[in-house]
C-alpha cells in the first residue's frame, strides 16, 4: 500500500484535512499517518476536534509551540525533516498557508517525495503577509495543486504551474461543515449575552495589522462602538489582542461583548445564526459564505475573491471609520449569497480519485 503523511498544525488545517483522511482511508488502498507539527497548541483550538468531533488523533505530535515566523517554521522543519527520513512516505499532504504548510513541504521536496497541496492557488497579492509568502513557495514546489475556485487556476498558470498539475476539487472545508452542522450550538452563549438569531453581529479580527498596533485598535474600537449602536456585537478575543486592549484609552460599548476565544462548535453556531459577520479571517469569509451570511472584511485584499464574487462578502479596506456605513448599507442591500461550484461536500471524495490515480 503506497503511504501518505498528511501534516496539521493549526486548527483551519484541522478542518481541512479531517474528511480528507476518512475520504483516503475509504478507499482501503492507502497507508496514512496524520501529523501534528503543534503550530496551534490550545485546547480550544485543536483538542476540540479530537474529543467532541471524534477526529482521527494524530499518529504524531511534534509539539512545535509558538515562535516567531522564521523559527517556527525552522523548528517544523528540522523536527519534520527527521520524521520523513526514519519513516519515508511515498507522498506528504498539506493544507492552508501556516507555516507547517511551507515547512512540510519544503522537507518534503528536499527529500524528492512528491507534494500535494490542498488549497492551493490563493492569492492576496500582499507580500507582507506571510501566509502569502507560505502560499507562493508551496505551490512552487507541490507536485499536486487542489484547487478550491476557477481563479486558483489562472493564478498558478501565471506563475508557470502545469495545467496538468492542477486539479479543481473544491472546498474540503465545506465537506466538514456539512458534516458538522448538525453539532453547532451557540445557545448557551447567545443566552448569557442576551443575543437573537439574525438580529447580532460577530466579529472575529486578529491579524496583527488590525490589531497589534495601539493606534489602529484604538480607531478599530471607536469604530465598532458605532457599529454597536446598529447592532448588538459579539467580539470573541485573542488573549494577545485582550491585553493590548487593557493598553490604550478606548472604552467599549455597552453592545460590543468580548468574550475569551470561542471553541469550533460554539463559533459555528454563532456565525450560522448571526446576521452578518465582521472579519479578517480567509476562513470565516468561506465558511459565512456558505452560509449565505453577509461578511464585511476589514482588509484592502483578499486570497479569497470567489466569496465577492458570489455575493456575500464585500472588502472594506482599513480605514476603519467607513465600517458603520458598511454594516448600514449591507444589512439594507440583504443580498442573497451563491453557493460556489464543487462547494458541495464531495471535494475530497475527488482528492481521493486523483490520488489514486497519480500513485497507481
Amino acid at each position: 500500500m503506497k503511504r501518505i503523511d498528511l501534516v496539521v498544525g493549526a486548527r483551519p488545517n484541522f478542518i481541512k484535512a479531517f474528511p480528507v483522511y476518512h475520504a483516503l482511508e475509504r478507499t482501503g488502498q492507502f497507508s496514512l499517518r496524520l501529523i501534528n507539527t503543534g503550530q496551534h497548541y490550545d485546547e480550544n483550538m485543536v483538542a476540540v476536534f479530537f474529543k467532541h468531533l471524534k477526529m482521527k488523533e494524530p499518529d504524531i505530535n511534534l509539539g512545535i509551540g509558538s515562535g516567531r515566523q522564521g523559527e517556527q517554521t525552522g523548528r517544523i522543519l528540522k523536527a519534520i525533516e527527521k520524521v520523513f527520513i526514519d519513516s519515508r512516505p511515498d507522498l506528504v499532504m498539506v493544507f492552508g498557508d501556516v507555516n507547517s504548510t511551507l515547512a512540510a513541504a519544503l522537507a518534503a521536496a528536499k527529500l524528492h517525495i512528491p507534494v500535494a497541496h490542498v488549497e492551493a492557488g490563493l492569492r492576496s497579492f500582499d507580500r507582507s503577509m506571510p501566509e502569502e509568502i507560505n502560499r507562493v513557495l508551496t505551490d512552487q514546489i507541490s507536485d499536486l495543486l487542489f484547487i478550491t475556485s476557477p481563479e486558483a487556476e489562472d493564478n498558478l498558470l501565471k506563475e508557470g504551474r502545469d495545467k496538468n498539475q492542477i486539479h479543481f476539487v473544491g472546498n474540503t472545508m465545506i465537506d466538514s461543515l456539512i458534516r458538522f452542522q448538525p453539532l453547532f450550538d451557540s445557545t448557551h452563549i447567545k443566552d448569557a449575552c442576551g443575543l437573537q438569531d439574525k438580529e447580532y453581529i460577530l466579529i472575529t479580527l486578529h491579524r496583527p495589522s488590525n490589531v497589534d498596533d495601539p493606534a489602529n485598535l484604538e480607531q478599530l474600537i471607536t469604530s465598532l462602538n458605532r457599529v454597536a449602536e446598529i447592532a448588538p456585537c459579539l467580539w470573541p478575543v485573542h488573549p494577545r489582542t485582550r491585553k493590548k486592549v487593557k493598553t490604550i484609552q478606548a472604552k467599549t460599548h455597552d453592545r460590543l461583548v468580548m468574550t475569551d476565544p470561542l471553541g469550533y462548535l460554539e463559533f459555528m453556531g454563532l456565525q450560522r445564526d448571526a446576521t452578518m459577520v465582521i472579519t479578517d479571517s480567509g476562513g470565516v469569509q468561506e465558511e459565512s459564505t456558505f452560509f449565505g451570511v453577509p461578511c464585511l472584511t476589514v482588509r484592502d485584499n483578499t486570497e479569497r475573491p470567489i466569496t465577492i464574487e458570489k455575493g456575500s462578502n464585500r472588502l472594506v479596506g482599513t480605514q476603519y471609520s467607513n465600517l458603520p456605513d458598511a454594516v448600514m448599507a449591507s444589512l439594507e442591500e440583504n443580498t442573497k449569497a451563491k453557493t460556489p461550484e464543487l462547494w458541495d461536500g464531495k471535494s475530497s471524495e475527488r482528492i481521493a480519485s486523483v490520488l489514486m490515480n497519480y500513485l497507481s
